[in-house]
């Protein structure tokens, strides 16, 4: 019952140390990335209403999209700081001393990744898409600029059953500038065209657009008929719009699953998007492969280098699966490659890496 009562001290203890380094180093990175991004901000204010205030709001709501990138990299930096700190206090080889393995260690350390891990999961979820789509209108809106474009001059392009719709500028989920609807047949006929100076939603009706000129097509002939106002049937609705707003990294698993149900139903290429869900359950997991790189590090003593260098390391492999994270679900994209092998590639070589480590530490 001692031993018992002992490893579960040790544990609470271990725990409570990498915790509380990991938040630490969470801390330090938000306070250092929010700096830069607030002097990025600088450069925008005084553009239409957009001034200081905004910008400061616009990077306080940037602040949980930061934690849940951040919290995987924290957590290898935390608890390389934490270990190589215990280890440089010999506290370490007390602990294996007491009787807890390289295996209870590992659960240890495991356990308090999974806290953070489910947090991270938690923030990404609940927090991100809200707080990512209300900075976006704000800027938006202050900066006089269309509020999604999904990287066209144009404006959002968007396929609607045999139609495509082109929208100017999306000033709310429920209110639409500059409507272009191209309509076709089943034979890939271009029927009609019709453009709307402006379109609001209407829960009972649907979207009703103001100013409509329609032209429609019939062989080499072609008619105009001019409406003030007129209802548009369409899939596309406020939901789906609140969609573009926010990258799909940054989307909820429900936006996600639908946008991606809906790209399925018009015939539309949905890899980006799975790779992308997947990357929502697997990315907060990074958080037990990080902790696992680390303890190698712990048993490292200083014979290979202080802790200052152990740190370094950390940064380095931080930088390192970031850069790969979003390297696969690029190349993923392009080749083609089957999305849970593209968003759980990362992962993979860095967890090969800590169990190739793990074995080297527990050979010699």
């Amino acid at each position: 019952m001692p031993s018992i009562l002992s490893n579960a001290l040790y544990q609470r203890y271990l725990q409570r140390e990498v915790l509380a380094a990991v938040m630490l180093v969470l801390l330090a990175f938000l306070a250092l990335f929010s700096f830069f991004d607030f002097v990025d901000e600088l450069r925008r204010v005084g553009s239409g209403t957009y001034d200081i205030w905004r910008a400061a709001l616009v990077v306080a709501l940037s602040l949980p999209g930061l934690v849940y990138e951040l919290v995987p990299i924290a957590c290898l930096i935390g608890a390389l700081y934490a270990l190589s700190t215990m280890a440089r206090h010999s506290e370490i080889t007390v602990l294996r001393a007491s009787g807890m393995s390289t295996a209870g260690l590992l659960g240890t350390l495991c356990r308090a990744a999974l806290l953070l891990a489910v947090l991270t999961f938690l923030i990404g979820e609940v927090l991100v898409p809200f707080t990512e789509k209300l900075a976006h209108e704000i800027k938006a809106n202050a900066l006089n600029r269309v509020v999604a474009q999904q990287g066209f001059s144009s404006g959002v392009w968007v396929k609607d059953g045999r139609s495509f719709v082109n929208i100017r500028r999306v000033t709310t989920q429920t209110f639409l500038e500059g409507i272009r609807i191209y309509r076709f047949d089943d034979r890939n006929a271009l029927v009609s065209v019709t453009d709307a100076a402006s379109a609001s939603f209407d829960k009972t009706v649907g979207w009703r657009i103001q100013e409509v000129v329609r032209t429609a097509l019939a062989g080499d002939r072609a008619s105009v008929e001019r409406l003030p106002e007129d209802v548009w049937a369409s899939s596309v609705t406020p939901n789906l719009l609140a969609v573009l707003m926010v990258p799909p990294e940054r989307m909820s698993l429900m936006n996600i699953f639908s946008y991606t149900r809906h790209l399925a139903e018009n015939r539309q290429n949905t890899d980006r998007y799975v790779i992308a869900m997947w990357k929502k359950f697997l990315y907060p997991l990074s958080a037990l492969v990080m902790v696992a790189l680390a303890l190698p590090f712990g048993y490292a003593h200083d014979r290979v280098g202080g802790v200052s260098l152990k740190i370094f390391t950390g940064v380095m492999l931080g930088i390192a699966f970031y850069a790969l994270n979003g390297l696969f679900s690029n190349l993923g994209v392009i080749n083609a490659w089957p999305p849970f092998a593209s968003a759980a590639a990362p992962s993979a070589l860095f967890l090969l890496a800590a169990g190739a480590m793990i074995w080297w530490v527990e050979r010699r």
